[in-house]
């Protein structure tokens, strides 16, 4: 398979959505699976200070990081997007797929696909596009969705102007949003009227490798919440119960063969 990523333009996206509409299917996915928020009202909360329609949504990878995905998984229900993992080194080379999930799972860690900049073309095409969506199938009803970015992989790499570059313009992406608009107004000028937030994520998922030490791993997250200012999750590995207890877990209580070597 190949592992490049080639993205669409929004106006290329958008034609997709609006002839997919008349035959009343997107990306090959039926009108009867589209989700209606309006049926199920015990679903929805609130989380940064933001509506949720849906407790359920998609997990960083590969899937997350482009635009025809994340409407995909919007269109079936997903309402909590977390955005695939970026990080300073994005110009691996990294055997794909970055995940093989079978039996057990094996996670790839250090991949990305796209340079920083196109993920965030990328969120910033779905974030534009959901919104349009949202007008035509739900009229005038709230998004109810959270973008979740995730970042990744040590304090050093979070501090390198990509990654400060991306961060800045999660929080405010006005220039290159108003540039979109214009372009896909000429598709859909009703895209003029829609009140579509220049903040695109307020919120944030710290991803760290495992071994990470418990105190880089605490680092980061004061960092993100104090100087960045994020509602901020972080993942905990496994590895930080250490190797007796994560053997015993894996090997022992769940039956797995898998081997986890001590440099893990």
């Amino acid at each position: 398979m190949s592992d490049k990523f080639y993205p669409l333009a929004i106006q290329q996206i958008y034609y997709l959505i609006k002839q997919g509409l008349k035959k009343n299917r997107i990306f090959g996915i039926p009108k009867e699976l589209f989700y209606n928020p309006a049926q199920n009202n015990h679903l929805k909360s609130n989380r940064f200070s933001q509506a949720l329609h849906t407790p359920l949504g998609v997990a960083a990878g590969p899937h997350t990081q482009l635009s025809q995905n994340i409407i995909s998984s919007w269109l079936t229900g997903a309402r909590y997007i977390e955005l695939k993992t970026i990080q300073t080194l994005d110009e691996l080379e990294i055997s794909k797929p970055c995940i093989d999930m079978q039996d057990e799972g094996y996670n790839c860690e250090w991949s990305q696909e796209l340079k920083i900049n196109q993920s965030y073309l990328e969120y910033l095409n779905a974030w534009i596009l959901l919104h349009i969506l949202n007008h035509e199938m739900h009229g005038n009803q709230e998004l109810g969705t959270i973008f979740n970015m995730s970042v990744g992989y040590d304090y050093e790499g979070i501090q390198k102007e990509n990654v400060q570059w991306f961060f800045e313009k999660m929080k405010d992406s006005s220039a290159e949003k108003n540039e979109l608009i214009e372009i896909i107004s000429e598709m859909y000028p009703a895209v003029k009227n829609l009140s579509i937030p220049d903040t695109i994520s307020n919120n944030v998922t710290l991803s760290t490798m495992h071994g990470c030490p418990p105190d880089e791993i605490e680092k980061i997250g004061k960092y993100l919440i104090e100087e960045k200012k994020l509602h901020t999750t972080i993942k905990l590995n496994p590895t930080l119960l250490g190797p007796d207890m994560l053997r015993y877990i894996l090997n022992e209580k769940l039956a797995y063969k898998t081997h986890v070597p001590d440099d893990a």
